[in-house]
């Protein structure tokens, strides 16, 4: 009896050591009163790199999990086709801007014509009333002055429609010349390729994608919250992430609260909250902290959102301020 005594003296030690070690690390993840949380998972906006104009793949340039950032080319499209249409475009405009050069000689011309017959003009006025000449002379003349006025109307009219000739042939030059840019598929934002859905050689349609990327500049997490909670809670207020297995948080800011009630979806763990209307809030990293430790961000990883709704709320505990510090990296120095 004595040895079945100590025995259990010593198991319920233990169990009261370890009882001690769990609540003591349980105290300190503790959630004050005033602060909120819902699981979630970290995510970003997806991006489709697509091809707007038909053709056939050049080259694709980034890999499945390269880091690429605004700006840079990710593929192209062949552009020789491209090419040939504006060497004719530039051809068009040669042409037009010669049938201009043309209209306007026209013009000349004609203004000399209706030049030489009003002088003609005024001599057979001047002979008609000296009576030296038949007033079917001054007819003739009249009629030569008017027609001389047509003529360069018309000249005039003509180099108008010339010089929008010469115009519509620039645009379709520019026209080409951005179909022959719009080959170049560069990236919009900075981000990671997540897939590449064409491979050089083969032929898209216009739209087609050409690859998938995360836009590591939008980098968040969406929660349920509460009507309690969600009403209280406004756009711009300070949020902590923490991921499964980290023990760090990661410092956001709520960027949107749903203005409608939803049942929360599936992927909600706990069966209370999915029977409860909730409403759906984003919290977002900030991309300057995202920027920072660009090396070491994923999406798809789950975790817990804490928010603090209400004008006063309370400060953050101590494991909620604890940042993530990235292993310092040993560069060697080459002699």
């Amino acid at each position: 009896m004595q040895i079945s005594f100590r025995v259990v003296l010593a198991v319920l030690g233990l169990a009261g050591l370890a009882a001690y070690l769990v609540l003591g690390n349980a105290d300190d993840r503790v959630t004050p009163e005033g602060i909120v949380a819902g699981n979630g998972r970290l995510e970003a906006v997806q991006v489709d790199i697509a091809s707007k104009i038909p053709g056939r793949i050049e080259t694709v340039l980034a890999k499945e999990g390269d880091l690429v950032k605004a700006g840079e080319t990710l593929a192209r499209i062949d552009t020789a086709q491209l090419k040939a249409q504006l060497l004719r475009a530039i051809a068009e405009i040669a042409s037009a801007e010669s049938q201009v050069a043309q209209a306007e000689a026209q013009i000349a011309q004609a203004q000399a014509q209706l030049k030489l017959a009003e002088r003609e003009l005024e001599r057979a006025d001047s002979l008609v009333k000296k009576g030296h000449t038949s007033q079917e002379t001054f007819d003739t003349r009249l009629s030569s002055r008017d027609v001389a006025r047509a003529n360069l109307a018309a000249s005039q009219a003509t180099l108008v429609s010339r010089q929008r000739g010469v115009d519509a042939a620039r645009a379709v030059k520019e026209e080409i010349e951005t179909q022959i840019n719009d080959c170049e598929l560069a990236s919009p934002t900075l981000g990671r390729v997540l897939y590449r859905l064409a491979e050089p050689g083969e032929v898209v349609a216009s739209g087609g994608k050409v690859m998938t990327l995360v836009n590591l500049q939008d980098v968040y997490m969406e929660i349920f919250l509460p009507t309690a909670a969600a009403h209280r809670l406004a756009i711009g207020s300070e949020a902590r992430i923490v991921i499964d297995g980290a023990d760090f948080a990661i410092p956001a800011t709520v960027t949107f609260v749903s203005p409608k009630a939803q049942f929360t979806p599936k992927q909600v763990e706990t069966a209370d909250e999915r029977e409860k209307l909730m409403f759906r809030v984003k919290v977002r990293v900030p991309p300057e902290l995202v920027e920072q430790h660009i090396d070491f961000v994923k999406t798809g990883i789950r975790g817990v959102a804490y928010v603090r709704p209400g004008l006063n709320p309370p400060p953050w505990p101590v494991w909620l301020e604890k940042r993530f510090e990235p292993p310092v990296r040993e560069v060697s120095e080459s002699r």
